[in-house]
Parts: structure tokens; C-alpha cells; sequence
């Protein structure tokens, strides 16, 4: 296994960019199947889709991780969906992979998904190709999209190709390095024809490389003074200081071609490996388990302890299936390894590599590669290695649910059998979350949005044969302070013998919005609530401190308008005292939730709501009804675009509130035409009525209940 023609890389995307139908056709010019199928139109379904409810509904739910080789080259190839919903399936395989293909829509740009993908691109520093895909569709226009993305998403793109023909026409691609024309022959494409590049393409293919030229010398002071003295740059030079300066993220290069019609899907598969860098390219650090602070470089070495990381966990009939990401060391089968958050010591009892769901046993894996274990229980994130305490792995990002739905069985005697699936899925999915309602002993299950419950709620009724009731939807509201309120607060209680004595003082205050929006760059800043202390001169003992936070932090679940969680609050203590023989860490505690119910309403807090951003696809004669109706909805338009096609594009900010059912009025304004896609742009204040609405509705819920 030479490292050096390996590659680990993701296809991510906007809902029907084409990522399966795209990773598909890799599959079959790989040679690693040998009938292409298609995500919607019968037979069997795209490779990649392999749940029944993947191809019912033509999307891909969860991510799939399959091999390939091209030209002596291994790919680890993993496709994952473009909803929102199921956000957390690129977030955590981003995570683990060394490259990616941000595939855009020729005609739709830049869309409200495609945002969210590059925002995880670049927090796990991931050097990405651009394919523009679906150069067939009337409309198309890669320039257009190219410039979009140095607007919307801020980084600088360099075509590397440009289109022989546009939309029907579209017949291929102009390769601007090599100068070279590529078409596709046979029935599905798979013979690739090199030509020249046709007349009438000549000056456009000079001019874009002049382009291309200009940009990459930024990156090379040799390739500037080339360009500078007009002599010839060698094709080696180019692609020299093209490949590094991909690998440092400076730039992203783009590439076109057409899926669904087999065009220019193999010069693609060709800049992946040229561009992309391998396991060694990689610089990748874990935590030292005694010194956290310090970086522990790790290295893609077999011969080293072995250092792995679990990514993803499905159940299935056999067992739990871990997915692993081996980044030093060797794993073998029926070898024994340590996960280091718990310090349990494991058996991988078998090794599988996959291939989509199906899979092929193997006897060990190296650093570098990415595997599935069978045999071992763990969660989402976990790091493994030869002995306890040996260093740990940077976790994902895993974003907070937004939508909560109650959730019981049609039949009071299969509730066990439902806690079975929820613990399942509950484990496979970390954005899915399970709890009960303290008041009303429901189970409520909270998600990313309307689809994701969906999707779960109906795997229940289908793989576990459940029939389940399912109550309205219900928000994730928040409580945040509005204005800095000062406290001083004592905790006394005497009832003979030792009794509890604590006095803080200090203020509350809201968070500014800058310190808000980096609740996760900021290690201070845990669930958007910041404790910070002032103590001078042992006013308060330091071992009673930490007791403040504890107590602050069990009150912020239930804030004191509607009982929602507080965030966006900043505790400061500054100033208190203590009894030598009363104050114990629990009088501490005490104080600070008495402290909270006290001062809490002092400093005015106000509900905030989710809102979502959100586009609308729809034809012309519907904009009219469907401007109106998001208007209704409390929704704030921030553009309206006529597409090439004729349809129009509307961009809003819509309260999630407002968006149930909304995919079905969608439809009827539209007759059936429209389409839409959200994803979470953040918290805002509700208005003053809708607050007062929300408050009610939960005073009135919570009396039927105590009458109940």
C-alpha cells in the first residue's frame, strides 16, 4: 500500500446537484460496477442509495463509503446527502477525509446548501476541486457560477476548463493546460477522445489560460517572472504550483461536465488525484491525553502506535458497523485497542471494507485508510489506540436541533420495543436527540428539521414494524437578557447542627453578538453561556467557584418566561463571602439557583425563535401568491432573481414556526411546480405579541396539565 496514490475525498453539495449520479459514474469508469443506475427512474437505484427510502423519495439519506482504483490509484470515495437535515452525515465525514468535490448546478450557482458545505470545508481546512455540473441543462453558465462563488462563498476560483458548447450543445470540455479538446464516445461515455480544441474556441481557450497563467504565478515567483519576461511555462511548472497551492487552500479550481450524460466525469477523477493530497500530505495533530494544550503530530506510519478515529455508527442485523478513519498504526483483526475517552479495552473482532451496504472482509488496515469494524461499542467521535490514555482526537461539530416532535406507540405494549429504536438511532445520529418531558413524561424526539423527523419516524414503522403517534411540531425556543442587572445574593439555612451559608455578588448581562456567534470557536463559551470570576483576595474560596458555575449552569435549562434554555448570558462574580464552618460547594450551588430565579426577570429577557434562510424555485405566474403568503408568514424577502429559465428565485428569512406543513401550501400555489430548500441561519428576538402568544400558550398548558 504505497500512500502516495491514495486518496480519502467526499462529494458534497446542494440538494439535486447530482453528487450520487456523479459518484455513480465514478464507480462505473473505475471499473467498480458494471451497469450504471440512476437515482430516480426504476431499476435498482443508484449504487450509493441503497435504503428503500433513499430511492422512494430520490435523495440520499445517509453518507456511503465505497473504494475504487483508477490508473493504480486507490480512491476512498464517501457520497453524502445535501439536505440540511442531514447535515451532521458531511460534518462527520468531512472530518476524516483529506480532499472533497464541491459540486454546484450550472444553473442554480451557489445555493443556500452549498454555504453550509463550504462553511465545513473550511473549518476542517479541506482542500476542495469545484465540479459545475449539469452543463446539459438549458441556463447553464459556469462563469456565472464561478463568479458567485468569489462572492457568496469569498474564495478564489481558477477555471481550469471551459465549456465546448453550453446547455444542449454542450458536447465537452477545453482543457486550459494541457490545451487540449476532451469528448466522450461510447454508449455511457467511457471512451475519453483527445483533439484539438475547435476554431472557433481558440481565442476564449487563450484568453482563460492567460487567466489561469496569471493566477497561479500569485503562488510562484519562477511562474512570474515567465509571465513577466513572456517565455513559455512548462506544463510541469503548472502543475507543480497548481497541485501545492490546492493543497494550501489558496485557490479552488474548477471543472464542468455533465453527469446524467456521461461528459467529462473522467478529467474530474484525473484532478483529483492530481490535485488532491494524499494521507501524507496531511497534517494532522491530536490532543496529548496529560498536556491538552500541546499538539501531538500524528504520522500516516504502519509501523507506529496506531491512532483511529470512529466516525460513523450504524446498527445492523449482525451487530454495531464502526466506521474508522486509521490515521497512524495498523488495525488488525481480532487485535485489542483502547478507547480512550472511556479506557475500555476492545476487540475488533472482524474488519470490513465497504462498498456502499455491501462489504468485504479483510484481515488488517493501514494508516491512512478507512475501514468499518465489527464487534466493538462506541460513539460518534471516539478515539482508539494501543494503550489508555495515549492522545486524543479534535471531535466534530454537531449542531443543535431545532424542531421537536412528541413521539408514543400506537400500542402501549410495544414502548419497549420503541426505546430499543430510539437508543439506536439516538447512537447512530448525534444531531438526534431523545429526552422526556419532565411535566408531561413524553418522549420527545428533537432534530435538524421537518424531513429529518420524518425520516426517522417512518424507519421506525418500517424496520421495526412500529406503529407510532407523532404530536405537533414544537420549536427550540431560547431566553436571552436584554439588559446588565447586578446581584447580591445570600444562601442562609439553619435548622440545628452545621447549616448553609453563601453570598455572591455581581451582574448578568447579554452577550455581545460577536462573542454569541462564536460559541464554538471559544472554549469559554459552552452551551452560549460564559462564567467568568473576579475574586480578589480569597473573597470566596476558589473551590467553591466552580460551585457557582455548576449552579448557574443547571438553572440556564429553564429560563423564567416560558421555562425555554437561557443562552447568550454572561455571569460575572465578583465579589461575595463565606462562613469557615456553614459554606460547603452545595451552599454554593444553592446560591446561584436562588440567585437566578431571583435576578433573572431583572434583566428583561426576551424569546428568541429560529429563523431560516430559504429559497424558492418556482414559475413566474406563482411568485406573486407566494411573495404574499411568506409575508403572512413573517418572513423578510432579500431577493428575487429571474433564472435563465424563466422561473424565478426568491431568497427569504423565514421563522421556523411559520414553515410547518409549508412544503404542501408550497405546492398548491404553485401547482406542484415550486420547490424550496431552508437551512438554519440562526436565533432571533420574536415580536412582542408572538412572545406574549408563546408564554401563554405555555401557562396554559402547563394548567391543564396540574388539572390533569
Amino acid at each position: 500500500m504505497n500512500l502516495k496514490n491514495y486518496r480519502n475525498i467526499g462529494i458534497s453539495a446542494h440538494i439535486d446537484s447530482g453528487k450520487t449520479t456523479l459518484s455513480e459514474r465514478i464507480l462505473f469508469y473505475c471499473g467498480r460496477i458494471h451497469k450504471i443506475e440512476d437515482v430516480r427512474g426504476g431499476g435498482d437505484g443508484a449504487t450509493m442509495d441503497h435504503m428503500e427510502l433513499e430511492k422512494e423519495r430520490g435523495i440520499t439519506i445517509t453518507s456511503a463509503a465505497t473504494q475504487v482504483t483508477w490508473d493504480e490509484n486507490t480512491i476512498n470515495l464517501i457520497d453524502t446527502p445535501g439536505h440540511v437535515d442531514f447535515t451532521v452525515e458531511v460534518e462527520r465525514s468531512l472530518r476524516v477525509l483529506d480532499g472533497a468535490v464541491l459540486v454546484l448546478c450550472a444553473v442554480g450557482g451557489v445555493q443556500a446548501q452549498s454555504l453550509t458545505v463550504d462553511r465545513q470545508m473550511k473549518r476542517y481546512g479541506i482542500p476542495r476541486l469545484a465540479f459545475v455540473n449539469k452543463m446539459d441543462r438549458t441556463g447553464a453558465d459556469p462563469f456565472k457560477v464561478a463568479d458567485q462563488m468569489r462572492e457568496k462563498l469569498a474564495v478564489e476560483v481558477i477555471l481550469f476548463q471551459i465549456p465546448i458548447g453550453l446547455g444542449e450543445n454542450f458536447d465537452g470540455v477545453v482543457d486550459l493546460i494541457e490545451m487540449k479538446a476532451y469528448r466522450n464516445d461510447g454508449d455511457n461515455g467511457e471512451i475519453v477522445l483527445v483533439e484539438e480544441i475547435p476554431a472557433e474556441l481558440v481565442d476564449d481557450a487563450n484568453k482563460y489560460r492567460q487567466e489561469l497563467l496569471e493566477g497561479l504565478s500569485m503562488y510562484s515567483d519562477e511562474m512570474m517572472e515567465l509571465l513577466l519576461s513572456e517565455e513559455e511555462v512548462s506544463k510541469e511548472l503548472i502543475y507543480t504550483v497548481a497541485a501545492a497551492a490546492i493543497k494550501s487552500q489558496s485557490f479552488t479550481p474548477m471543472f464542468m461536465g455533465t453527469a446524467f450524460k456521461n461528459k467529462s466525469v473522467q478529467p474530474l477523477v484525473d484532478a483529483v488525484i492530481r490535485y488532491l493530497p494524499n494521507p501524507e500530505e496531511r497534517k494532522i495533530s491530536a490532543k496529548q491525553w496529560d498536556n491538552p494544550e500541546e499538539d501531538f503530530p500524528l504520522k500516516p506510519d504502519k509501523e507506529k502506535p496506531l491512532v483511529g478515529m470512529a466516525f460513523k455508527i450504524v446498527e445492523d442485523p449482525f451487530g454495531q458497523l464502526t466506521f474508522m478513519r486509521v490515521y497512524q498504526g495498523t488495525v488488525k483483526k481480532g487485535g485489542t485497542y483502547y478507547n480512550q475517552r472511556t479506557s475500555r479495552k476492545e476487540r475488533f473482532s472482524r474488519i470490513v471494507r465497504m462498498h456502499s451496504n455491501k462489504r468485504e472482509e479483510i484481515d488488517e488496515a493501514f494508516a491512512g485508510d478507512i475501514v468499518a469494524v465489527m464487534g466493538i461499542d462506541c460513539a460518534s467521535g471516539d478515539t482508539y489506540s494501543e494503550t489508555t490514555k495515549y492522545c486524543s482526537l479534535e471531535n466534530m461539530f454537531v449542531p443543535e436541533p431545532v424542531i421537536s416532535v412528541a413521539i408514543a406507540p400506537a400500542d402501549r405494549g410495544t414502548s419497549e420495543k420503541l426505546g430499543k429504536a430510539l437508543q439506536r438511532f439516538r447512537k447512530e445520529d448525534p444531531t438526534f436527540r431523545v429526552s422526556t418531558d419532565e411535566e408531561t413524561a413524553e418522549v420527545i424526539i428533537s432534530g435538524m428539521g421537518e424531513l429529518h423527523l420524518d425520516v426517522y419516524v417512518e424507519r421506525i414503522r418500517r424496520e421495526y414494524g412500529l406503529e407510532v403517534e407523532v404530536g405537533a411540531p414544537k420549536v427550540s425556543y431560547r431566553e436571552q437578557p436584554t439588559i446588565k442587572a447586578a446581584f447580591d445574593y445570600k444562601h442562609k439555612k439553619q435548622s440545628g447542627g452545621s447549616g448553609q451559608f453563601a453570598h455572591i455578588k455581581g451582574w448578568l448581562e447579554p452577550l455581545d453578538e460577536e462573542e454569541f456567534a462564536k460559541d464554538e470557536d471559544n472554549p469559554k463559551v459552552v452551551d452560549n453561556f460564559l462564567f467568568e470570576d473576579k475574586i480578589v483576595s480569597g473573597r470566596i474560596p476558589k473551590q467553591y467557584i466552580p460551585a457557582v458555575e455548576k449552579g448557574m449552569r443547571q438553572s440556564i435549562f429553564k429560563g423564567v418566561l416560558a421555562e425555554y434554555p437561557v443562552v447568550g448570558m454572561r455571569m460575572m462574580l465578583a465579589d461575595g463571602s463565606y462562613h469557615d464552618v456553614d459554606s460547603s460547594e452545595m451552599a454554593f450551588q444553592a446560591a446561584a439557583r436562588g440567585m437566578f430565579r431571583e435576578y433573572m426577570t431583572k434583566t428583561k429577557p426576551q424569546i428568541l425563535e429560529p429563523v431560516m434562510f430559504c429559497e424558492i424555485e418556482c414559475p413566474e405566474p406563482a411568485q406573486g401568491p407566494i411573495v404574499g403568503d411568506l409575508t403572512s408568514r413573517r418572513g423578510i424577502m432579500e431577493s428575487t432573481d429571474i433564472k435563465p429559465d424563466g422561473s424565478v428565485l426568491i431568497c427569504c428569512e423565514i421563522p421556523l414556526s411559520e414553515t410547518f406543513g409549508y412544503a404542501t401550501d408550497l405546492r398548491s400555489m404553485s401547482q406542484g411546480q415550486a420547490t424550496f430548500t431552508m437551512e438554519l441561519r440562526g436565533y432571533r428576538p420574536v415580536p412582542r405579541n408572538v412572545q406574549e402568544d408563546i408564554i401563554d400558550e405555555r401557562r396554559k398548558a402547563k394548567e391543564a396539565l396540574q388539572k390533569a
